[in-house]
């Protein structure tokens, strides 16, 4: 049998339409506020996804801090197991919070909502 590589998805129909002055100039400031292309925006809005504002630079520090954060309780519980000196389970259970707390984070600022008129 051949081992054939599955191809992405291709994108092979092309739509043009119509818009007025104005509602051209939404979808231009609706995918600079989101960082996406319009393409990209009204793909996601026909799937039923409301997408949110890209969060500014702040948001990004943030994440990148709690991530050192989380890997230094990562390290922590993995001495504190090996030498058996802290409660290795105790830290364990934070370490995952903080997963869970990170994740949540990411929906929050990040990650598309699904739209309440989508499906019905």
């Amino acid at each position: 049998m051949e081992n054939k590589k599955e191809t992405p998805k291709r994108k092979g129909i092309k739509k043009q339409f119509w818009l007025s002055e104005e509602d051209n100039a939404v979808l231009k400031r609706y995918a600079k506020e989101t960082g996406l292309t319009e393409a990209a925006l009204i793909r996601m809005l026909l799937r039923g996804y409301a997408p949110k504002e890209k969060p500014d630079a702040r948001f990004y520090e943030v994440m990148n801090q709690l991530s050192s954060i989380g890997n230094n309780i990562n390290q922590l519980a993995r001495k504190a197991h090996a030498l058996n000196f802290i409660d290795a389970p105790m830290l364990y259970r934070e370490a995952e919070e903080w997963i869970k707390f990170r994740s949540e984070v990411q929906h929050h600022f990040i990650y598309p909502d699904k739209a309440p008129w989508y499906g019905r």
